[in-house]
């Protein structure tokens, strides 16, 4: 991800999320955060989902993924979310977390598929709501989903 991706990030940001990250959250990320990387997915040169993470240690974090939303359902977060972790499990790192709305079921379908499991639950977390957030985590060393150890 680049500045000049942002106007197509934030129109797929506000679109996706009743709590939109800022032009300046994404700057912060892709410019001074040494802990963050921010991935764009282009189709024919347009610009159609991000994924942003922290790599902290052997652990990634996964802080935001979206895709626009007339190009949902057609396999773009999946394709977006196995790339990252296939490509921690290549470099031998641990563990990926995130945090989820109980409300969001798509989403949580998504990471189950990938061997996500809720461990924890942040109370209040989503202060537009004041919705909990389900922890989801998984172990990238582990056989994956399907497949055998």
């Amino acid at each position: 991800m680049r500045a000049d991706d942002l106007d197509a990030v934030l129109e797929i940001e506000r679109a996706s999320f009743s709590m939109p990250w800022s032009r300046g959250a994404f700057l912060y990320e892709i410019q001074q955060n040494r802990v963050a990387r921010c991935w764009v997915m282009r189709e024919d040169s347009e610009l159609v989902g991000y994924l942003c993470l922290w790599e902290v240690a052997d652990e990634v974090h996964i802080t935001n993924i979206a895709v626009r939303p007339d190009r949902r359902r057609r396999g773009l977060a999946r394709t977006l979310l196995g790339g990252i972790l296939e490509a921690g499990r290549q470099r031998h790192l641990r563990q990926v977390v995130l945090e989820v709305r109980p409300s969001n079921t798509e989403a949580r379908t998504l990471y189950e598929s990938f061997g996500f499991r809720v461990v924890g639950r942040r109370r209040g977390y989503y202060y537009d709501t004041g919705e909990d957030a389900l922890v989801m985590e998984a172990d990238l060393q582990a056989a994956q989903p399907g497949t055998r150890a």
